[in-house]
């Protein structure tokens, strides 16, 4: 295996990892939820 395939394939498995723990911390996240429309502001504690 040549040295720069296993870099990429090194740099592909931390895009992965930090991809996957960026999902899991806004799972947990919880907190207030703000959304703008045409109706007006709503605010949803979670």
């Amino acid at each position: 295996m040549s040295r720069s395939l296993l870099l990429i394939l090194i740099g592909m498995l931390a895009v992965c990892l930090i991809g996957a723990g960026y999902l899991c911390c806004q799972e947990r996240q919880s907190g207030i939820e703000i959304e703008i429309n045409e109706d007006g502001v709503s605010i949803e504690g979670n």
